[in-house]
């Protein structure tokens, strides 16, 4: 019931704040490998507020003037970050450029709007500036990471290497390339969480902590996350899920 009441309070206190105009975005920066994105997805869940990953593409593709699988072609050369800078294929970075720019547009409007969850993008580097801003890191000892992706995609220890190497190398390329050299991966994060040591559950615990706990900086939200657990539990007693839907949808 702990978590269910959690997730009440949570909801209650992201409308409340997207009402005074101080919505909390929480960033999440992810070393390949350590389910970084299973863990934003959960702490979504928990927290009743919205992940954007993939969705951010949908919105930058549309504010370009491109269809969706057009610019989805260089999102995945963006990240891979191979083509891009091969002299070649100047039309590559090019819209490579293009779709980060629009992308970059798309995070500073949603930071300023409401609470939410970026995941990669530079998102902490673009939203450094914002008060109301967590960054966060999801780590694991490269070993841990490897045999993660070995599991997941059915690959031998060195093919798993391999794989975790190139890709990390990558987002660190992007992360440099896209803050022209002014940032890495690493820098300005208020919470590095280990999820080979936590566990998913154990990563998304701390990060749901300091969510909580800013939105109890800006003096949000206890009267109101108080009476709408109150409410809910005397809606529906006895239904779990209900209890969780019905009070978000009371607001």
């Amino acid at each position: 019931m702990g978590l269910i009441k959690q997730a009440i309070e949570a909801r209650v206190a992201a409308e409340a704040a997207e009402r005074a105009g101080q919505p909390v975005v929480i960033t999440i920066a992810r070393d390949f490998g350590a389910e970084g994105h299973e863990i934003g997805k959960m702490l979504s869940t928990l927290l009743g507020i919205p992940l954007y990953d993939n969705e951010l593409l949908v919105r930058s593709a549309m504010r370009a003037g491109e269809s969706v699988d057009k610019m989805a072609a260089y999102d995945e050369r963006m990240t891979a970050e191979f083509m891009a800078f091969l002299p070649d294929r100047v039309d590559s970075r090019t819209l490579s450029d293009k779709l980060f720019r629009s992308m970059s547009q798309v995070i500073l409007d949603l930071g300023a709007t409401q609470s939410c969850i970026i995941e990669g993008r530079l998102s902490d580097y673009l939203l450094r500036n914002n008060p109301n801003h967590i960054a966060v890191l999801v780590t694991a000892p490269f070993d841990e990471r490897v045999e993660i992706v070995r599991k997941k995609r059915g690959l031998n220890k060195r093919e798993g290497a391999k794989l975790v190497r190139e890709m990390q190398k990558a987002r660190e390329t992007f992360y440099k390339r896209y803050s022209a050299g002014k940032w890495k991966m690493t820098d300005g994060k208020d919470i590095v969480v280990n999820r080979a040591k936590l566990g998913r559950q154990g990563c998304v615990d701390v990060i749901a902590a300091a969510y909580n706990a800013k939105l109890h900086e800006l003096g949000i939200y206890e009267e109101e996350a108080a009476r709408a657990v109150k409410e809910a539990a005397a809606a529906a007693p006895l239904n779990v899920e209900a209890t969780v839907e019905d009070a978000v949808a009371s607001r």
